[in-house]
């Protein structure tokens, strides 16, 4: 079958790596094609290549079995080529309709028609059951909707290949299978879809065939349903070895076991002096994975910061074991036994300038052990770098800087650094994100070992497929608010999804 787009022998070279290597894949019309690989593996550099934002060094890109030559991303648009990426292009300010024609029209000039264009963006995204109101303001739209005019603007501009980078990264479950309806009803028109996603499930679950790259080549193309492919053979191809992403075994903690955390009526300021925590209660037992699941701006980061001590509560309390925490004093939650891994490694867990040796001893290195009053004792500091690098598998030096290192290496160092200080809760957020499938399968595992260990953890995350994996419980926050709280075990997604986008259920 004629290719609707595909590369020739693609190379793309930049100082000291080779991101692509003599790629040769292709995309059929009518079909969802996943480009699956881990961190590094070429993926983005590849689907830029195709978006016209880069140039092959060799090779060349093909349309409809015809070479191009993209100079620019308006050359990739007029050969019907549109990239969505995973950070939308929106502005807030205008209405669906403007953002779908802003700086492009079908008709010459300036202006146009605003109810003309309107009704002719109703009537491309009713063909394609991408549900939203052409009038609205993008500001008063939900995520997920936002994703269906970055959509839209594609389809509306004649798109006949359309490139989703993680293009479900916040959705809902609901949200998820509306997208996935609509790249059926897109396929079965005639377009092409390259999908781009580290979840093996949505793959399965949208995807026909399956192109894997690895170290910048192409090591594997897999037919979804000719192939009996499944996340396993994905996975091993992906990485090269069997991979199993650890899941928690049934729930065998006490009802009566001691509580490691309890969170009591919390209500919390966002950066703007808006309210964004409404009388948050929560508590996590001794051994027990506690998931909070949401979407993500309902108030997950301001949880995390109040109860760390990072944000000031305006009411309700935080206990660590049996010890009050006062309010805005990270240090107390330190000496309390609270260990923190927050969303953002870099910018707020980790000094990405410093030393792996720093970055270890940055909490405790007032200690007896590492110091001499105001001296630090570094070959005391070097050897528990080295242990706790040894220890918790961290690939590289004990005098790299943090920025030397990958992003699950980096995520392991800040890991190490807080559940070596012998916790008695473990909060940590979005502990995976952006890391590739060998890196995840590391952290989960650390996870449940400090379940197993007797430390309670708060998983915070917007993966809802994580969550259910390593929770005993899940809790759902909308708005500011706990939805309610379930059993993970046997637990209804639907319903969970429900409670995600603010729907009361069971009530």
């Amino acid at each position: 079958m004629t290719a609707a787009i595909g590369t020739r022998g693609v190379s793309r070279r930049f100082p000291g790596v080779i991101a692509n290597d003599c790629i040769t894949f292709d995309v059929v019309p009518g079909e969802v094609h996943a480009v699956l690989g881990e961190n590094g593996s070429g993926k983005t550099t590849l689907c830029k290549i195709l978006a016209g934002l880069y140039r092959p060094d060799e090779g060349d890109v093909v349309i409809d079995d015809e070479v191009v030559r993209f100079n620019s991303p308006r050359d990739a648009y007029e050969s019907g080529v549109f990239m969505v990426q995973q950070h939308f292009s929106l502005v807030e300010r205008l209405t669906v309709a403007d953002n779908v024609v802003l700086g492009w029209s079908k008709r010459r000039g300036f202006r146009h028609r605003r109810k003309e264009v309107e009704a002719e963006v109703a009537a491309t995204a009713e063909q394609f059951h991408l549900e939203v109101d052409p009038s609205a303001y993008v500001w008063q739209l939900s995520v997920g909707e936002r994703q269906r005019v970055e959509i839209l603007k594609a389809l509306y501009r004649g798109a006949r290949i359309l490139i989703l980078d993680e293009p479900t990264t916040v959705l809902t479950p609901q949200e998820c299978e509306h997208l996935f309806d609509s790249l059926r009803e897109m396929t079965a028109n005639g377009a092409s879809v390259i999908f781009v996603s580290h979840k093996l499930r949505e793959v399965m679950a949208v995807c026909d065939r399956v192109t894997v790259l690895r170290k910048g080549r192409v090591v594997g193309s897999v037919d979804i349903d000719e192939d009996g492919a499944d996340p396993r053979m994905l996975a091993r191809l992906m990485v090269g070895r069997e991979i199993s992403l650890m899941t928690k075994p049934p729930a065998n903690v006490p009802d009566d076991a001691p509580v490691a955390l309890d969170v009591a009526g919390l209500r919390v300021a966002n950066d703007f002096g808006r309210l964004r925590l409404k009388d948050v209660s929560l508590q996590v037992r001794r051994g027990e994975i506690v998931g909070l699941a949401g979407v993500a701006g309902n108030g997950q980061r301001e949880l995390a910061e109040a109860i760390s001590g990072l944000r000031e509560r305006q009411a309700g309390t935080v206990t660590v074991g049996d010890q009050p925490l006062r309010s805005s004093s990270p240090r107390h939650a330190i000496e309390s036994r609270l260990a923190y891994v927050p969303e953002d490694r870099l910018g707020t867990g980790l000094v990405a300038t410093l030393k792996v040796t720093d970055n270890v001893v940055l909490k405790d290195f007032r200690s007896p052990e590492l110091s001499w009053g105001p001296v630090i004792r570094s070959d005391k500091v070097h050897a528990r770098t080295r242990r706790l690098m040894e220890q918790f598998d961290v690939r590289g030096t004990p005098d790299n800087t943090v920025r030397q290192l990958s992003g699950g290496n980096a995520q392991k160092v800040l890991l190490a650094r807080e559940m070596s200080s012998d916790p008695v809760v473990l909060v940590v957020a979005a502990p995976t994100q952006g890391l590739d499938i060998s890196a995840t399968e590391s952290v989960r595992s650390l996870l449940l070992e400090a379940a197993a260990s007797g430390v309670g953890v708060l998983l915070i995350s917007e993966d809802l497929d994580e969550v259910l994996d390593l929770a005993d419980r899940v809790a759902v926050i909308y708005d500011g608010r706990i939805m309610g709280v379930v059993d993970a075990e046997g637990a209804d997604r639907d319903e969970i999804g429900l409670m995600m986008a603010g729907m009361e259920v069971g009530a």
